[in-house]
């Protein structure tokens, strides 16, 4: 990442103002440029007809311009659809597009392989290489938006990375989403996912937008999730609730809880019924996650147990839904494919 030009991808007006400054260019630029990027998704200067040559020229000088490409594809069938996105340094990064009857979901990565190392996750099987930049975010997003022609209805961040941990370039990345005057989908459109970082769930709570958070927390309690989580990333639960109540009270938000059921670790009717009080008191909804096997040895529940825990939530009064599975024909779990890739490149 030694090229130190701005992103098109990301471009801000004061970074417009600059560059229309530096090339003489009128201020009726700026507003054509910004439709490009964030209206039509267009981050190619080539594309951009209504500017004059020399400006797309220029733009291509300036900016960074499409800067990662799509390497391979996966097609479920379902109809979900994973992207491998190769990055300039030839690091990837994956997508996933999750269609359902109604709407369509984007499942989108923050960083380059993960620092968390979840004990049952291939994501962070390799540690974090890097953060991506927030127009490498955008441009993940456009790749996306490019196979559907449209932006999705919802955007969940729960693909390789931890975004707390990329904060400035991940809520940058999320004020242009979700801004009117950028890509305008709307901060209730969107999920961010946390392995349970206290400090990152408080900063996003002061930032004030009404993003839906679900907090990977797989556990009840400290000894179970000590099982499944590294202590150098691991909150203690009770600083996690306190966080998860923070945000509630200053973005009116319904937090989440994912749970990823694992057979003989955290699935056991103690458990459930840990959960559950964690859960009802604490007014946090609970989506129950079938383990998508990977590496580790860690194996999924018997569906007579998944339905087990699920009734004794339900008993115990807290709101409780299993996801449904999508794309369990290709490589369903985060980082599968990218871990594969690598595997076959090395």
């Amino acid at each position: 990442m030694s090229d130190r030009k701005p992103f098109l991808a990301a471009v801000s007006r004061t970074e417009l103002i600059d560059f229309c400054q530096k090339y003489k260019l009128p201020q009726f630029r700026i507003s054509q440029i910004l439709n490009w990027v964030y209206a039509k998704r267009v981050i190619e200067p080539e594309e951009m007809k209504n500017l004059p040559k020399t400006v797309r020229e220029e733009l291509g000088n300036y900016f960074k311009c499409s800067s990662s490409k799509i390497v391979k594809k996966q097609h479920a069938s379902d109809g979900t659809k994973k992207l491998l996105i190769e990055l300039e340094d030839n690091e990837t990064i994956e997508a996933v597009i999750i269609p359902f009857a109604e709407r369509t979901t984007f499942c989108l990565s923050t960083q380059v392989g993960c620092p968390v190392q979840c004990f049952f996750c291939a994501s962070g099987a390799g540690g974090l290489i890097r953060n991506l930049a927030t127009g490498e975010i955008i441009e993940q997003l456009y790749h996306a938006c490019n196979e559907i022609e449209s932006l999705p209805d919802n955007i969940v961040f729960m693909g390789i990375g931890e975004g707390m941990l990329n904060y400035k370039n991940f809520v940058a990345a999320l004020d242009l989403i979700s801004g009117g005057e950028f890509i305008d989908l709307g901060a209730r459109k969107i999920t961010v996912s946390t392995s349970g970082w206290v400090p990152g769930i408080r900063k996003l709570a002061d930032h004030g937008k009404q993003f839906n958070l679900a907090v990977s927390l797989h556990a009840p309690d400290d000894v179970v999730r000590a099982k499944l989580i590294p202590e150098k990333m691991r909150y203690p639960v009770a600083e996690i609730i306190d966080a998860c109540n923070y945000y509630y009270q200053k973005t009116n938000r319904l937090v989440t809880f994912e749970y990823a059921l694992i057979k003989g670790i955290n699935d056991s009717i103690e458990c459930a019924e840990a959960l559950a009080k964690l859960a009802f008191d604490n007014h946090i909804k609970v989506n129950l996650i079938p383990y998508n096997s990977a590496d580790g040895g860690f194996v999924r529940p018997s569906r007579k147990q998944i339905q087990l825990f699920e009734k004794i939530l339900k008993e115990n009064k807290a709101s409780v839904t299993i996801r449904k599975e999508m794309g369990s024909d290709v490589d369903a779990a985060c980082g599968q494919l990218r871990r594969k890739h690598s595997q076959e490149n090395e």
